[in-house]
């Protein structure tokens, strides 16, 4: 009889709580991609001395504005796992609006990586 009148906790499994944690996850794997791409792509610039020159100097500045985008990436990731200085956002709307700004650096950064490369491959052909 005693097992009966026990009452089991049933574990509750919030599926959009999940959600932001893997979507968090892609966006710190994609932020160690485009920090990796910055370091091999200035070091190659400035070992081939072609950082110093007009095309390079441009790809550097891109390489640059690249950084600080996901400068900007690394903060609002501390912001949405609560490490962040600011809180994390409550609303649903808030963490669709953090989202969507990631989004918007991480294809800036992209952007700019591949104008970037362009110069990179010019290089290789020389």
């Amino acid at each position: 009889m005693s097992r009966r009148t026990k009452s089991r906790q049933a574990k509750v499994i919030l599926l959009n709580d999940l959600r932001v944690a893997r979507k968090l996850r892609d966006y710190r794997e994609k932020l160690k991609r485009g920090i990796t791409y910055n370091r091999r792509a200035i070091g190659k610039l400035y070992s081939t001395g072609m950082l110093f020159t007009k095309s390079g100097t441009r790809a550097g500045r891109d390489l640059l504005t690249a950084h600080e985008h996901l400068l900007r990436v690394v903060s609002l990731l501390d912001r949405m796992e609560h490490m962040g200085d600011v809180p994390a956002p409550q609303s649903e709307r808030e963490v669709g609006a953090v989202f969507a700004e990631l989004d918007t650096l991480l294809a800036q950064t992209e952007t700019l990586n591949d104008r970037t490369g362009e110069v990179l491959s010019a290089l290789k052909k020389d």
